[in-house]
């Protein structure tokens, strides 16, 4: 695990240049350091030793010395490829040195034999080719940027500022869409000219030219067998995958929510140290749950309570190493919980995907909650929802909104904060980018798929991916922590995409064979748990007066001024204070990204 960057494009002093651009993703690898230059290639990596410490240093080279590469990640498959490729003159333990010899003998179709996270750069010193690529569910991050002839590539594009070819402005466009989604959505960037390189997808870079090339695509073969076959099957591909994903020379912990997904992942790997955070707000609080469980299986676990002042105080740091703006609440707790296991260990087990894959979120079941109402002639639901969708949003509304248009109108993921003419009357700034145009190439790959299906897939290519690994990977790198994920495994997904509707969803419950599977091994209730998310009090610590003032501020500043429209935002702040409104998603949302340009673009922010 690590950080990677470097360039193509001849500089006054590469070696110097290419060290402060690793320095700056120091955090990434605090254990080692390496760079390879030569005419005008620069590769660089930071390292975070975890598996083979003494022999995979990196840049690694080939024996022959033709290629080298930088690589960020895990390779689980090594053992075995190392197998297929036992012609090859290995000559470390490592997992890196499988691509150094995999692309020898595959060449671009070299990721499709990967099975883990990764983002990596090899260059192919006789043909002058640089090769990158990612994996499959983009679990690691890989940025890329062109000005003047120069290419540069980084794991965060914080990397790029110490570039003498980088142009740091402001990519406005982005706005609009961040407001609806509460990321960054598209493969551009918040920074003109920064694009990341999308899951599941290689670039090749030569004579100046950039080619980029799907590998991987997510399909959903549906297979209808015996349930509980189907059931023994999902806990066959958990255990295959945790057990690859506990393959490390250090010691592996586990992050333990209350919930089913961590709590599966723990009851099967049974790690010896587990780490949990809960909130000085008792409704808030569900540390206990994770003790509880902890205490069965005969593991430790140690918990931090987060306090107000602690978790504002820790918003800017939060938004710095996300790079872009980002407004889930629950990334701040998952900072401190990474701290917290730093103290231990350097790797960790963490439960993202489980709902992306399974079938985990409540709105799936809008197909089955509200069957009776879509018997309704669709003309008149439309009718219905255009005159809602001026009217203030409330529940029944929303409602009558979602039900009257088709999927493809309304739904941009689970986690949608702004409707879009809602932000059109935020914005001061024009609207240039429509979400339908963003979610439009989802839809339509999956044109034929039923509706949950078709949420899955936004979900998984949009909030899963762009939103909530990247907020994992983040915010463990930020305390040098590996973070890895069982749930968003290729072979996890093949026994998961294959699921019929009614072993994912039913009017009673979500995760439905998962859960099934879940209960075989967890010696509590975790896996009856209803879906909660990462329960924040932010909705309540901005009625108190210090968190208050503190929007208050921003929402005064010229950062607020300049893009967004200043008294409609305090009236949403005021009424959310006073109680009348729930308005702490919104506000969160448009105070996190003025935070974020302040850290980033204002004159006393970062150089």
């Amino acid at each position: 695990m690590c950080g990677i960057a470097g360039f193509i494009g001849k500089e006054k002093d590469m070696q110097k240049t290419l060290k402060k651009m690793t320095d700056r993703i120091e955090h990434r690898g605090p254990d080692a350091e390496g760079f390879f230059v030569l005419d005008d290639v620069a590769l660089g990596q930071r390292r975070l030793s975890i598996i083979d410490i003494e022999g995979g240093k990196q840049p690694m080279f080939s024996k022959d010395g033709r290629y080298v590469v930088v690589f960020n990640g895990e390779i689980y498959n090594y053992l075995e490829l190392k197998e297929e490729l036992k012609e090859y003159p290995f000559q470390t333990n490592s997992d890196t040195e499988v691509l150094l010899y995999g692309y020898q003998k595959w060449g671009k179709d070299l990721p499709v034999y990967l099975r883990g996270m990764f983002a990596f750069a090899l260059y192919d010193l006789e043909e002058k080719v640089l090769f990158c690529a990612r994996d499959p569910f983009g679990i690691k991050p890989f940025y890329y940027y062109e000005n003047e002839g120069s290419f540069l590539f980084a794991s965060e594009i914080k990397a790029f500022l110490d570039h003498p070819k980088f142009v740091k402005e402001f990519n406005e466009k982005i706005l609009s869409s961040y407001l609806s989604f509460s990321f960054t959505p598209t493969m551009e960037t918040f920074f003109k000219g920064v694009y990341r390189l999308d899951a599941g997808t290689s670039l090749t870079f030569k004579d100046g030219k950039k080619t980029i090339d799907k590998y991987y695509s997510l399909t959903f073969p549906i297979v209808k067998e015996d349930y509980n076959e189907t059931v023994c099957n999902i806990g066959l591909a958990m255990e295959d995958s945790v057990k690859h994903h506990m393959i490390s020379d250090v010691e592996v912990g586990s992050f333990l929510s209350s919930g089913i997904d961590s709590s599966y992942l723990v009851s099967l790997a049974k790690p010896n140290k587990t780490y949990t955070i809960g909130y000085d707000v008792k409704r808030y609080n569900e540390s206990d749950y994770a003790k509880d469980l902890a205490d069965k299986l005969g593991i430790q676990n140690k918990k931090k309570i987060i306090h107000k002042e602690e978790y504002m105080a820790a918003l800017n740091k939060v938004l710095y190493h996300m790079d872009e703006p980002a407004s889930d609440p629950a990334i701040v707790a998952l900072y401190f919980v990474s701290k917290l296991a730093r103290e231990d260990v350097k790797v960790v087990l963490s439960g993202e995907g489980a709902d992306e894959f399974f079938g985990g979120y409540n709105s799936y079941r809008e197909e089955i909650d509200y069957s009776f109402y879509n018997k309704v002639p669709f003309f008149i639901r439309h009718a219905i929802a255009k005159v809602c969708s001026l009217l203030p949003q409330v529940r029944g509304i929303n409602f009558l909104v979602r039900r009257g248009m088709t999927l493809e109108e309304n739904y941009i993921g689970v986690n949608k904060v702004w409707t879009e003419m809602e932000v059109k009357r935020l914005l001061k700034i024009p609207i240039t980018l429509k979400n339908a145009e963003i979610t439009k190439p989802v839809y339509d790959e999956f044109k034929d798929e039923n509706n949950l299906i078709k949420m899955q897939a936004i979900d998984i290519h949009f909030w899963l991916m762009k939103d909530i690994l990247q907020k994992a990977d983040r915010m463990t790198m930020a305390n040098s922590l590996e973070g890895r994920v069982p749930f968003v495994d290729k072979e996890v997904f093949k026994i998961a995409s294959s699921l019929p509707f009614e072993y994912k969803i039913t009017k009673e419950n979500t995760k439905v064979a998962l859960r099934d599977a879940a209960k075989k091994v967890i010696p509590t209730k975790a896996y009856q748990k209803k879906k909660l998310g990462f329960p924040v009090p932010i909705r309540d610590w901005m009625r108190e007066d210090d968190v208050y003032n503190e929007i208050k501020d921003a929402f005064l500043s010229k950062v607020a001024e300049k893009y967004f429209k200043p008294k409609k935002l305090l009236k949403m702040l005021e009424k959310h204070k006073s109680g009348k409104k729930d308005y702490y998603r919104k506000i969160w949302n448009v105070f996190c990204f003025i935070r974020w340009y302040q850290i980033f673009f204002e004159e006393n922010g970062l150089s």
